[in-house]
C-alpha cells in the first residue's frame, strides 16, 4: 500500500513502501522496565537515487538539497519522541514525505526585469536636483 503524504512546500511525494527500509531499536533515555523490551525508535530510509516517487529532474534537485544529509545516496530519518513505536513509524513517514518534497520543489520563479516609469524616474531626478541645490547653499552667504 503505498504512504501518500502531502509535505509542505512542494510536490505531492507518494512513498512506496517497497522502496522504504525500516529498523526499530531500543530508544535511549528513562524508561523503566518498558524501555528495555521494546524497539521504539524508528529509522526510514530511502535511496533518492532509486526511488520512482520522484521525476528525474526532481530526483536531481533532492539530490542536490540533500547532500549534506545523505549516505551515498540514502536519505535516513529517525524518530524516538513517542512511546509507540506506532506513533514513531508514522511521525517517520511524514517526515521524510515533507523533506523530500521541499528538497524536489523547483525554486522560485526568475525574476522579470521591469523598467521604471516615468513619474518615478521624473521625482527621482528632482529630488536629485533638490538635495543637490541644498548642498550648494551651505557653502555660501554663511561668512563673515
Amino acid at each position: 500500500m503505498p504512504a501518500s503524504e502531502r509535505g509542505s512546500g512542494g510536490p505531492r511525494v507518494e512513498l512506496r513502501e517497497s522502496e522504504l527500509a525500516w529498523r526499530f531499536t531500543r530508544s535511549g533515555g528513562p524508561g523503566g522496565q518498558h524501555a528495555n523490551t521494546a524497539d521504539t525508535r524508528v529509522s526510514l530510509s530511502l535511496d533518492v537515487a532509486a526511488t520512482e516517487s520522484l521525476s528525474p529532474q526532481q530526483r536531481e534537485r533532492a539530490l542536490g538539497r540533500l547532500a549534506g544529509r545523505l549516505n551515498d545516496t540514502v536519505l535516513t530519518v529517525t524518530v524516538e519522541e513517542h512511546r509507540s513505536q506506532a506513533r514513531n513509524r508514522d511521525l517517520a513517514r511524514e517526515r521524510l514525505a515533507a523533506l523530500l518534497s521541499r528538497a524536489a520543489a523547483s525554486g522560485p520563479r526568475s525574476r522579470r526585469p521591469t523598467r521604471p516609469t516615468r513619474g518615478s524616474t521624473e521625482r527621482r531626478l528632482a529630488s536629485k536636483k533638490r538635495r543637490g541645490q541644498v548642498k550648494r547653499m551651505r557653502g555660501r552667504g554663511g561668512e563673515e
